[in-house]
Parts: C-alpha cells; sequence; structure tokens
C-alpha cells in the first residue's frame, strides 16, 4: 500500500524533497536538532556525550559556547540507544552493543536488525538466527537499523545543518562573540 506522504504511487522518491546526506561528514547536526530528529531530551544527549555512549563525530564541543555536531551516522546510533532503553536494556549492554556497531559503516548498519530480551542484544542478519533465539523460548524485540535510517532522513528534511567547517568569522567592534547564550549573559552583564 502507498504511503499517502509519498506524492508517487510506485514509490519513487520525491526528486523536489531536500537530500539528507547519510554519510556525509561535511554536514553536522547541532544538538538540538538531534533532539528532535531522535527524540530525546538535550540533557539526555549532553549526558551520553560526556560519557562518551556517542561523541558527535564531526565536531565535539571544545570549551563553553561551542557545538557539537553529529553526523547522520551519529544520529542513527542515537536513535538505537533511545529505542534500546526504551526497552528496557541496561546501560552497560547497550554501551557494549553500541561499540560493536561503531565498528560498522553505515552501508553495513542498514542491513542489521537488532533483537534483545531485555538484557542481552542480538544482531540479527537472517530469519534463521531469529528463529534459533526463539526456540529458547526467550521474548524478544527486534531494531531494524534501516528504518531508523529513514526516521531520521524525514525529520532531519526539514531540519537544519550546517557545515562542519564553520566559517570564517569577521569581528565587529560592537557585536558579542560566542554563540547566543554567550551573547544574552553578556548583555545581561552590561545592564
Amino acid at each position: 500500500m502507498p504511503d499517502p506522504r509519498d506524492p508517487d504511487p510506485a514509490g519513487r522518491p520525491d526528486t523536489d524533497a531536500p537530500s539528507v546526506p547519510t554519510d556525509d561528514d561535511s554536514v553536522g547536526y547541532r544538538g538540538v536538532t538531534a533532539c528532535h530528529a531522535v527524540g530525546i531530551s538535550y540533557r539526555q544527549l549532553d549526558y551520553w556525550a560526556r560519557t562518551a555512549l556517542v561523541v558527535p563525530s564531526v565536531r565535539d564541543a571544545s570549551g563553553s559556547g561551542t557545538q557539537r555536531l553529529y553526523s547522520f551516522r551519529d544520529l542513527v546510533v542515537l536513535k538505537v540507544v533511545k529505542r534500546l532503553l526504551d526497552a528496557g536494556v541496561s546501560l552497560q549492554n547497550i554501551r557494549k552493543a553500541i561499540e560493536t556497531l561503531r565498528s560498522r559503516g553505515v552501508g553495513d548498519l542498514a542491513g542489521i536488525t537488532l533483537i534483545s530480551d531485555g538484557t542481552t542484544v542480538y544482531e540479527c542478519r537472517s530469519p534463521e538466527e531469529v528463529v534459533d533465539l526463539l526456540q529458547g523460548g526467550q521474548g524478544v524485540f527486534g531494531i531494524a537499523i534501516g528504518g531508523a535510517f529513514k526516521e531520521i532522513q524525514g525529520s532531519l528534511s526539514h531540519l537544519p545543518a550546517e557545515p562542519a567547517e564553520p566559517a570564517p568569522v569577521e569581528a565587529e567592534d560592537d557585536a558579542p562573540t560566542g554563540d547566543e547564550l554567550a551573547a544574552r549573559r553578556a548583555r545581561r552583564r552590561a545592564g
């Protein structure tokens, strides 16, 4: 059945729709954009970055007022972490699973399905592996990484991205430097 949001009933992509890069480190997404795309709070994102669960690969924060930039791959990994947490998997087991995912490329991630019984996270590449897991009597759930790819692409299609290398800024004498928060603080101190 065709998706009502798809303008082409044959399922071909809309060529007028903005393209979302899937493995391009020349584009990054700020924390707020990542939160909206993945469906997590900024506090979660910050904690996961500070504890090295998911570190932004385009640009990490380098001090007060700097912005982390997440790649598309980072957003997919964030989505997987969120889904695993929602399913009750422990953070320790999620960390182990993410280390395995980090060793793979984005193209490889699209074909992986993760399966968990709430305690252990398994990788499933064929229907036979799923059957083998279910014969043990454990209830499991699956996360199709390809589905997370599509969700992130859809979310990012209308959210802003910025170049990984910031454009040089020409300082003006009365222009505030730094981010918006730093500018507000400077205005508050000034009067």
